[in-house]
């Protein structure tokens, strides 16, 4: 037994073992497989008892997860979902005293490790990155990415922790980043459950990656369920490995190779890792492991009982078949332990399991207990004969196992009932009270971003540098320019997405790149939404730096889910204990037609929370945020506009290393009586109306946001209305869609509202996407002509006498 409940297996070479050796290797393997199966029995008792909120466990999946374990080597990576706690417990992922930790929900990263408590129980990852956000050495760890509950959501970003091995061993020049790779050696193991491969993720990444011929060894557990939805409703054929034969690679072409095996057959499993990692790990081609037969003895979880919807002779067949019942039987048939060591054995692992369990608890509840005690007392002493609060203390005292909610809600009681009764007490329980919020603030809100040495916050702000008689050319070359520097600079950076490689992207910003740099650092890529993200997940997690491009903003669509459960709550969800800087690079507001005039922001503001928003008015302004992008260690959106490609700018000298900070708010024309704010392509038609509002004695300053998350750090805006006490905004979402979260962000957060003298307004687009052609373009977007009638309206309603209707 290692340190902390800490389980590991060791590989299988049968031919270099004595029989002793053999055995000794073996009966530690159904040690972690029985300790687990324990695990999973208790967790559920744990939930049902009310001590956690939700369970759901791997039994019936531990032998599969100890084959797999003995392949798994230091700089390997796992991209898996809730099912693989024994793989876990294997490869020391996890302890014990971990897997209850996160059951109960303790907010420690120390207790833990994987998410501090933010995720449900199974949810692995490990910390690649330090305190200071600062890259560990990967290469000398086991690495899990951080699950997710979404079943099939981890299968993304797997192509790309498989891909990043072929680049590192194709491209010479990475060699230098030693604690991310071992000449790609790496191989990234996927695990999912048999009805998640009906989801178009998991055809999407196995087409992706046989496409891209990587180390990526994916293991399918086939318990014939979907919680209760039986096989021959979600796969055709009923065997997913049977309908993926076109994909077994052969003499004419690349492909996988592909292995089914019985989930309770132990020496059976044990061969077939062995043989298929191998294959992966050498040779660089996808494998793909069907593991059949697979049981779920407690059901999906402990939200119902599986009784309800197999039938007997399943249940009858599930209890003779159960993997560690079967492996027990072999081992006592093949002379390698006895019943009575065998018992004795799981005796002492049961009760292993028992103190694991309650140390958790414990150790939970401690922190929780120093906090009761101290309310309790200020409660009573702030009671001075008020029933009201001695009930509340006692209430508190009496509930033996009282969680954090308990403790602040009563905190929060007591204050509202003495409102009006000022005392010592009462202020020593209001300054206890506001430390606290602090400390529960970093608990459970905090580190929605890394927050390291390599925020973007900490790049050096660099003017952008110009010739006195600079060159103008089209906004699409400065890109190009800053794209060529920056690949220049960083052989870490690559870029992928569809048309980007061979024709430079269908706007010409990547123009003969990919000859400059090779295919490997600028490829193309099918048309694939979710991987294209996922591979930039998944490389970014193993220290390069991608550029995934999403061709139009409005098929952002395609890859929403990869990006909001996935790369947008990394670091929230292992509080800073992962990273992966992606750069989505995407182009979209003003075009012609439904499908190419996309301005969803309100949709990339409500689910990408965790994500950076670049709204560039132009290509200047785009290449600035690129190249603080590139220099710092956070996700973000660069969205650019559709209309500017063709547009002339002037090119800086320093164009592959100006920087436009991001949260920094610019005023790009002064006005008195009305501030005007808005981003990307309405901008200029903001300007232009305002040349016309000018000529009407109306004087509109124009702030310009740039990006939307962070929105105006230095309050630009509120600072604008102080001035002109009026406030428009202008964007291309639905009406209420980002219009509504810009008035949030000025007349609440930035306290606007006291500064305004009339009522503020916004302008959108309409409801509906844009119709094709010019006129639909027209009058479904906010025009110049809209623009200045709506801010003359707002003059006149002010003073009418000096601004006379208009209709």
């Amino acid at each position: 037994m290692t340190p902390n409940n800490k389980l590991t297996t060791n590989p299988i070479d049968a031919s270099e073992l004595s029989f002793e050796d053999f055995k000794t290797i073996v009966i530690n393997d159904y040690k972690i497989a029985y300790e687990s199966r324990q695990a999973s029995l208790l967790g559920r008792k744990e939930v049902l008892t009310g001590k956690a909120k939700f369970g759901i466990f791997g039994d019936g999946k531990e032998l599969p997860q100890i084959a797999m374990a003995k392949a798994f080597k230091n700089g390997d990576w796992r991209s898996g979902y809730y099912r693989d706690q024994t793989f876990a417990f294997a490869t020391g992922i996890c302890t014990l005293k971990e897997f209850f930790a996160q059951l109960y929900a303790n907010p420690s990263v120390e207790a833990d490790p994987a998410s501090a408590g933010r995720q449900m129980n199974c949810h692995f990852a490990t910390r690649s990155i330090n305190e200071d956000g600062s890259w560990k050495d990967l290469t000398e760890m086991k690495n899990s990415s951080s699950d997710i509950a979404p079943t099939g959501g981890q299968m993304a970003r797997l192509v790309g922790l498989a891909y990043a091995s072929k680049l590192y061993r194709e491209n010479p020049e990475l060699s230098y980043l030693k604690n991310f790779s071992v000449h790609g050696n790496e191989v990234a193991f996927g695990t999912i459950g048999n009805a998640s491969t009906s989801e178009g993720v998991f055809f999407e990444a196995i087409n992706a990656a046989g496409v891209l011929q990587i180390p990526m060894a994916m293991s399918i557990w086939d318990d014939a369920y979907g919680i209760s939805v039986p096989a021959k409703y979600q796969t055709t054929k009923e065997d997913i490995s049977e309908i993926l034969k076109g994909f077994q690679r052969d003499e004419n072409a690349e492909g996988y190779e592909i292995y089914k095996v019985r989930g309770w057959d132990y020496p059976a499993l044990c061969e077939t890792y062995q043989q298929a990692i191998e294959v992966c790990r050498e040779q660089h081609v996808p494998v793909l492991i069907h593991v059949t037969e697979v049981t779920q003895p407690q059901g999906h979880s402990t939200s119902g009982s599986h009784e309800r919807y197999k039938d007997k002779q399943r249940l009858d067949w599930e209890r003779e078949y159960d993997c560690i019942l079967q492996m027990r039987k072999w081992m006592i048939e093949s002379a390698m332990i006895t019943e009575e060591e065998i018992t004795e054995l799981e005796a002492t692992a049961k009760q292993l399991v028992r103190d694991a369990q309650k140390e958790a608890w414990n150790e939970y509840l401690a922190s929780i207990k120093t906090e009761k005690d101290q309310v309790i007392d200020m409660v009573s002493a702030l009671a001075k004969g008020d029933n009201r609060l001695t009930k509340i203390a006692s209430e508190l005292s009496g509930a033996a196992d009282a969680q954090r909610k308990e403790v602040f809600s009563s905190v929060r009681r007591a204050l509202r009932l003495t409102i009006n009764k000022p005392s010592a007490e009462r202020s020593t329980l209001v300054q206890w009270y506001a430390q606290q919020e602090d400390l529960n603030a970093d608990r459970y809100n905090s580190k929605l971003f890394t927050d390291g040495k390599e925020s973007p916050f900490l790049v050096d702000q660099v003017a952008a540098e110009y010739e006195e008689e600079g060159k103008m050319v089209d906004g699409r070359e400065i890109l190009n320019a800053c794209f060529d520097a920056n690949f220049a600079r960083d052989p870490r950076l690559v870029a992928f997405g569809e048309d980007l490689g061979n024709i430079g992207d269908v706007n010409q910003g990547f123009a003969g790149l990919q000859a400059k740099y090779g295919e490997l650092r600028i490829t193309d890529t099918g048309i694939r939404e979710m991987t294209i993200v996922g591979q930039g997940i998944g490389l970014a997690l193993r220290g390069l730096r991608p550029i995934a491009e999403i061709q139009y903003l409005d098929y952002l669509l395609y890859a929403l889910n990869i990006l909001s459960d996935d790369l947008a709550s990394l670091s929230y969800r292992t509080k800073a204990g992962q990273k992966a800087p992606v750069i989505i690079r995407t182009r979209g507001h003003r075009l012609e037609g439904v499908w190419h005039s996309g301005s969803p922001i309100s949709m990339i503001l409500g689910s990408l929370r965790g994500l950076h928003l670049c709204v560039p008015r132009n290509m200047t302004q785009a290449a600035g945020m690129y190249n603080t992008l590139f220099r710092s260690d956070e996700p973000a959106i660069v969205i650019e506009c559709l209309n500017g490609y063709r547009l002339k700018e002037k090119l800086p000298e320093n164009v592959g290393s100006y920087t436009v900070p991001l949260g920094q708010a610019e005023v790009i024309q002064e006005g008195t009586d009305i501030t005007v704010v808005s981003y990307g392509s309405t901008l200029r038609i903001v300007e232009e109306a305002a040349e016309e509002l000018a000529q009407m004695g109306i004087s509109v300053e124009i702030v310009d946001p740039q990006t939307l998350l962070p929105f105006d750090l230095n309050k630009v805006c509120a600072g604008s209305l102080q001035k002109t006490n009026k406030l428009l905004v202008v964007d291309e979402d639905v009406p209420g869609g980002a219009s509504a979260y810009i008035l949030q962000q000025i007349l609440e957060d930035q306290q606007g509202y006291y500064s305004l003298d009339a009522q503020p307004k916004t302008l959108a687009a309409k409801a509906h996407r844009p119709p094709y052609g010019s006129d639909g373009d027209y009058f479904s977007k906010p025009s110049v002509d809209d623009v200045v009638e709506a801010v003359y309206q707002m003059m006149h309603d002010t003073n009418a006498s000096k601004y006379p209707s208009i209709f």
